[in-house]
């Protein structure tokens, strides 16, 4: 399998010292991979990886995730590499993230010389990066704040932490502290307002996309699959594409038309990833509820990636979450240009919904993808005769344009009309012949 290119990244850019923990059960092929995608984290958010390295443990260790003698190593490593940050593949706690900035050692005034950061953190920077529109920004923000709030003490070491305790302990280290909660949860209950606000105007926009009678296809997969690049080629519509984790964030519908089921909405989706923070889960949960009313799921998976499997188990487990799981889907073998013919006969026996390989970027199977898409939604449609008055043809030429028809007769003083058609359009279209009568 070809790697992926190395991303450039700026010569001043801040040097990371990468840190990883492999726990009982675990394969040290999937530490690495693991490191290997926080490196492109890394590249992503503008970090330059300086080192890596990998710890075997039975349980992480409360005080520091890590054992001494790590954390030793990596101070040697921040010495002689000269490294800004220390990134952990696994969530850490906030007093663990103190207990390290501690143990690597203070500057002046108590502050860390060196930020300890975790995958979580680095995502949350990433998507601040990446977001555009207004929701996105919100969503982004009320991640960060809810990830902020609990590890606000470390901002504030040179002063007094204490919550309570009697007379002369609220210092102005409380104080202050006290003041940036009180803010923080202000902010976090103004951005809670403003996305219900967003959140009820998508579903007023969903509500009228569902009395527009066209069944709806979304994009679903794991970060830098190439849904993108799909979308594009499936429905020429202009879109960011690039080789880079979370290019897109904001959600994008685009009609497509298809031979038999007629035309439809396809949307593109935000990517997941392994161990995405549930912080963001939590923030873009109205905009994935386009995924949990799709009629049908696309799911698009690296199929030239050496842990796909794990890619598309990640990609469940979200989809699990948001309630999705039921939804009909289709797994899409992306990038099969840059698989050798063994590997392209595997996919045939792989995943365990029916599946289609094909290369967005070349075209290659894209027809064979858009017949799938037909069959499947052609079962989202049935077969419905109507009796149209001749006087009626605006609703013998909307059968045509947004259903598909089989068969049209015409008798006396109207035209029997076959056509599959969505249970939502034939409600429609009966409820405008009864107002003809």
């Amino acid at each position: 399998m070809n790697r992926r290119p190395t991303l450039s990244v700026d010569r001043d850019a801040e040097k990371a010292v990468l840190v990883g923990v492999e726990l009982p059960g675990g394969d040290h092929r999937d530490g690495e991979e693991s490191l290997d995608e926080l490196a492109r984290l890394c590249e992503t958010a503008g970090v330059q990886v300086s080192a890596r390295t990998l710890q075997r443990r039975k349980h992480p260790d409360v005080r520091t995730f890590v054992g001494a003698g790590k954390v030793d190593e990596i101070q040697e490593i921040l010495r002689d590499r000269a490294a800004d940050v220390v990134v952990f593949d696994d969530p850490l706690s906030p007093a663990q993230q103190r207990n390290l900035e501690r143990a690597i050692g203070l500057g002046p005034g108590n502050e860390p010389r060196v930020k300890v950061i975790d995958r979580s953190q680095l995502i949350l920077d990433i998507f601040a990066q990446r977001a555009h529109s207004l929701e996105g920004k919100l969503q982004v923000e009320l991640a960060q704040l809810d990830y902020l709030l609990p590890r606000l003490t470390r901002h504030w070491s040179h002063l007094s932490r204490q919550r309570g305790g009697g007379v002369g302990t609220r210092g102005p280290g409380e104080t202050q502290l006290e003041v940036d909660r009180r803010r923080v949860r202000e902010r976090v209950a103004m951005l809670r307002r403003r996305l219900g606000d967003l959140a009820r105007t998508r579903s007023l926009h969903r509500q009228e996309r569902a009395a527009v009678p066209f069944p709806t296809i979304a994009l679903v997969g794991y970060t830098n699959a190439g849904k993108s690049t799909l979308m594009k080629r499936l429905t020429g519509a202009e879109v960011l594409i690039d080789d880079r984790l979370f290019a897109t964030l904001d959600p994008t519908v685009r009609r497509i038309r298809l031979p038999r089921a007629g035309t439809a909405l396809l949307g593109d989706t935000v990517g997941f990833i392994h161990k995405l923070p549930h912080q963001l889960v939590e923030a873009f949960k109205s905009t994935l509820e386009e995924v949990r009313t799709a009629d049908l799921l696309l799911h698009v998976v690296d199929a030239s990636s050496p842990a796909r499997e794990a890619h598309v188990a990640v990609v469940e487990e979200v989809l699990a979450e948001i309630g999705a799981e039921e939804r009909p889907q289709r797994l899409v073998w992306n990038k099969v240009d840059r698989l050798d013919e063994a590997e392209r006969r595997a996919l045939a026996h792989a995943g365990k919904v029916p599946g289609v390989a094909v290369s967005a970027a070349t075209g290659e199977g894209v027809d064979a993808l858009v017949v799938a898409l037909d069959e499947a939604l052609a079962g989202v449609r049935s077969t419905v005769e109507f009796r149209v008055p001749f006087s009626r043809a605006d609703v013998v030429a909307r059968l045509h344009r947004e259903g598909s028809v089989l068969a049209s007769h015409a008798g006396e003083g109207e035209t029997l009309v076959t056509a599959l058609v969505t249970p939502k359009l034939a409600g429609q279209i009966r409820k405008a012949l009864a107002k003809s009568c």
